[in-house]
């Protein structure tokens, strides 16, 4: 087969851009000819994954261009021409390549890969500031709860419109969890399937470390909740003295959360992932304390397949991942008593903790690895091909 896959960016910097990554380099294993469109935003500190590239930014025109780019529109033009793919497979796309990619779909075979809920939400996750979830629909409302600033408020709008105008151009939306579909059900979307994104099977799993340590990895915006982890350290140090706690990853609030963190909290900003591994690899236990909707949770999938423990917060994809008392415990977001309680029930019982990631190792092979990731898009794929012979 002839995949074309578009999306944003073509750098491993997100878990939307690494499922994509994942996705071409398993399909070319599998022999298919896949190639990769997406926006040049990033390129200039990262490697990028892809074969062609239109303007992109991460600077101040950036809602503008989200909202109308004419350069993504013109480049996949000229390579939807030139490839002359079977299917189309279309990632995250909405904070580069905008919504007039999508009348150049009309007649193909093309598939939507709902990563998070940017296609049904300006700021892409149905939570306020406030951290409670979303019930209404779009509009002005997203200006009145604080979610949006006046200034983005209708280019944003336009694109939110532009979106619902041409989604039926899909013939296929795929969703990373249940809980993104059911999202995604509400928010006009209708037949959406299931696909659970992969993790690689070969990632080391190697002993946990003599000293109980608590692992974070990921984005340090106030959705993730790291705030709300170093809220409950200080009670797990006084029951467990020797824990410590290691925080990968960079973001707005990197400053206010070193700040608030005691001596013994390690920040070790973003790290390749080769890096990444080895520092994990330590672990007792990941923690996933995200206060807001989470769509899949691909570093508990990750954890997992480490043979790690994982403590999550009971929000969006993750419960579908981590199931309580088997692979790791669940809490309510933003329980910093329950979150605290979870970590040291954990970390007073090295013996647990390795059950639970072994559990764990064997539910990720099952259920979230790479190759099944990539067999399931495959299978669509073909499926979509053989119901247009058929339909000749």
């Amino acid at each position: 087969m002839r995949i074309l896959l578009v999306g944003d960016y073509g750098t491993p910097d997100g878990g939307a851009e690494i499922a994509t990554i994942q996705l071409l380099n398993g399909l070319q294993r599998l022999g298919h000819d896949v190639r990769l469109f997406a926006s040049s935003a990033r390129t200039s500190s990262l490697s990028s994954a892809a074969d062609a590239h239109c303007f992109g930014t991460t600077g101040s025109f950036r809602t503008l261009v989200q909202t109308a780019n004419p350069s993504a529109m013109r480049g996949l033009r000229r390579v939807l021409r030139a490839y002359q793919p079977d299917v189309v497979h279309v990632g995250a796309f909405l904070t580069q390549l905008s919504p007039l990619i999508l009348p150049l779909l009309r007649g193909r075979k093309s598939v939507y890969h709902a990563h998070w809920l940017r296609a049904i939400c300006p700021t892409g996750m149905k939570v306020l500031p406030s951290g409670r979830s979303c019930a209404v629909p779009m509009g002005v409302e997203c200006y009145r709860a604080g979610c949006l600033p006046a200034r983005d408020m209708l280019p944003l709008m336009a694109q939110m419109h532009l979106v619902k105008r041409w989604r039926g151009v899909f013939s296929r939306v795929v969703a990373n969890s249940m809980a993104t579909r059911d999202a995604l059900h509400a928010g006009g979307f209708a037949d959406v399937q299931v696909i659970p994104c992969g993790a690689d099977a070969e990632l080391p799993t190697a002993p946990m470390s003599a000293t109980p340590t608590v692992f974070f990895s990921g984005r340090l915006t106030r959705q993730k909740g790291v705030h709300h982890l170093l809220g409950a350290w200080p009670a797990v140090r006084q029951r467990i003295p020797h824990a410590t706690l290691v925080i990968v990853g960079d973001g707005p609030e990197r400053g206010a959360l070193e700040g608030m963190a005691s001596a013994d909290v390690r920040f070790l900003g973003s790290l390749p992932h080769a890096e990444l591994s080895h520092a994990a690899g330590a672990a007792w236990v990941q923690v996933v304390p995200s206060v807001g909707f989470e769509p899949f949770g691909l570093v508990a999938a990750e954890a997992m397949m480490r043979a790690r423990a994982v403590v999550a917060s009971r929000v969006g994809g993750l419960p579908e991942i981590v199931r309580h008392g088997q692979n790791g415990l669940l809490v309510e977001p933003g329980d910093t008593t329950a979150l605290a309680d979870a970590l040291i029930t954990l970390l007073g019982d090295r013996a647990r903790c390795e059950q639970l990631g072994e559990n764990g190792r064997v539910a990720a092979l099952q259920q979230f690895s790479t190759d099944l990731y990539v067999a399931r898009f495959a299978a669509v794929y073909q499926s979509l091909i053989e119901s247009e012979r058929v339909n000749r």
